[in-house]
């Protein structure tokens, strides 16, 4: 590996293969450990995980540091240590006697994360789904040339922030999805002109019901292109068959608000899609009812998992794809999904959604309310108007507070900041501050900033002297 490789991999910057690693640690055998587990992995010591080359001094003694630790591993593997420049590269080739240990312990790579897993965790985790999970399969079908969508790729690396000054080739090997020109599943789902050339029951079919049961069915359609262009079109489908509520207030644009909120509707597709199990032949579906939607999935939960530790556990069954789908930004952290479905129909004033499961299947259903007995405005502005209106300022405030502070900041990051908040929420409240004049928008949606209004920054009262 050359200087040139190394570039290539830090502008690809970190992911489910890949790791940076400021300096050395002797945690760094878990890093080692959940790599060997899935489908092998690189350590960069000597970079930030910003991206940033610092370097580090590179001895035989953390050579053999290295090595040292490597040698708890059981059952035994090797490990490649290559120096360029002030960068330390640590191979960690995809094991051949899973699953490994080490010091007694389990590790599993999560997207970004290395997580410890119990032994029997492990265990049932590598004996329901092989070796080597679907995802991380390669299928010598798959023809660049005639299977190849240019357009899905150029969207993964715009939402995914990555530089295309180097070739296609490399950007897939370095995310792991291309072996000896062969590409993985993962690589098939997302970069695919149509999935079910490869895979049939990778599809999600939505189907709007008259009524409350399936005896009669209006309309239906199946969407099977690519990852994204299948998770936007049956958000789409989701969002034109129910109802939308406009709210005018006061003089300006009138709001819109969807009868479900939005961010839950995109985690439960999202969560679908990233947690199925592509080994069993079934569909995703999404089924509207007159008074309910059910988002089903192939595969039930992870071996290991029970519907009481969703919201604060996670064993992503398809690691690859969801280290791919955190690039993009689509999903974040392991085990959050739930915990955000929940919070946005809290926000909403909603019941949570009901979660059924078994081995086979998974489903989430949300209730949708009835407009004509209460409607959004009434929930959010009319009963609990006082208490809304408390809330309400002081959630503005606080994002004034963190404008002030990062004039560039992002809704997702504002959310992040105040906390118990959804981007949704934000969004409204970024809307209200700028209705008020309380803030304003410089330059676009993307690349521009947030400017606080002087006459609406707070100062401390004067104390005259007695």
């Amino acid at each position: 590996m050359n200087k040139k490789e190394i570039l290539s991999l830090i502008k690809t910057g970190e992911g489910h293969n890949l790791e940076f690693k400021e300096s050395f640690s002797s945690e760094i055998y878990k890093e080692i450990c959940s790599f060997a587990n899935a489908n092998g992995g690189r350590i960069l010591l000597g970079v930030t995980d910003k991206n940033k080359i610092k370097g580090i001094e590179i001895t035989n003694r953390l050579k053999s540091q290295i090595h040292d630790l490597v040698r708890n591993f059981d059952p035994k593997i090797e490990v490649s240590i290559k120096e360029v420049d002030r960068i330390l590269v640590i191979n960690v080739p995809e094991g051949k006697n899973k699953p490994y240990s080490v010091n007694g312990r389990f590790y599993l790579r999560q997207g970004t994360n290395s997580q410890q897993l119990s032994r029997d965790e492990i265990r049932d985790f590598f004996q329901k789904e092989g070796k080597i999970t679907f995802d991380e399969k390669i299928d010598a079908k798959f023809d660049f040339k005639n299977d190849f969508n240019e357009s899905a790729f150029k969207l993964f690396l715009e939402k995914a922030k990555i530089s295309p000054v180097i070739s296609r080739e490399e950007i897939l090997k370095n995310l792991e999805l291309l072996e000896d020109g062969k590409m993985r599943n993962a690589g098939i789902l997302l970069f695919c002109n149509k999935v079910t050339r490869f895979f049939l029951n990778a599809t999600i079919l939505c189907s709007h019901f008259q009524g409350n049961d399936k005896y009669k069915i209006l309309d239906s359609q199946e969407f099977e292109e690519n990852f994204y262009s299948n998770y936007q079109k049956a958000l789409d489908y989701i969002k034109s068959k129910i109802n939308t509520e406009y709210i005018i207030r006061t003089a300006g644009p009138r709001e819109e608000v969807l009868e479900l909120p939005e961010d839950a509707l995109k985690e439960a597709l999202l969560n679908a899609m990233a947690h199925r199990s592509y080994f069993v032949n079934g569909y995703i579906h999404v089924n509207i009812f007159n008074d309910r939607i059910e988002i089903t999935n192939p595969g039930g939960l992870v071996p290991g998992l029970a519907i009481k530790d969703l919201g604060s556990k996670s064993k992503p069954r398809n690691h690859l794809l969801f280290g791919l789908m955190q690039r993009m930004d689509l999903v974040e952290k392991a085990g959050s999904g739930i915990a955000r479905i929940k919070l946005a129909m809290k926000e909403y004033k909603l019941e949570p959604p009901i979660i059924e499961a078994d081995e086979n299947w998974f489903t989430i259903i949300f209730k949708r309310p009835d407009l004509q007995k209460e409607s959004y405005e009434d929930r959010i502005y009319g009963k609990r108007k006082k208490t809304t209106q408390k809330t309400t300022q002081k959630t503005t405030q606080k994002i004034i507070e963190v404008i002030k502070l990062n004039p560039y900041i992002s809704r997702k990051e504002i959310a992040e900041k105040i906390g118990n908040i959804t981007e949704d929420g934000i969004k409204y409240n970024l809307a209200k501050l700028v209705k008020e004049g309380k803030i304003k928008r410089i330059g676009p949606d993307k690349g521009g900033s947030w400017e606080v209004l002087e006459q609406n920054v707070r100062h401390k009262p004067k104390i005259k002297n007695k």
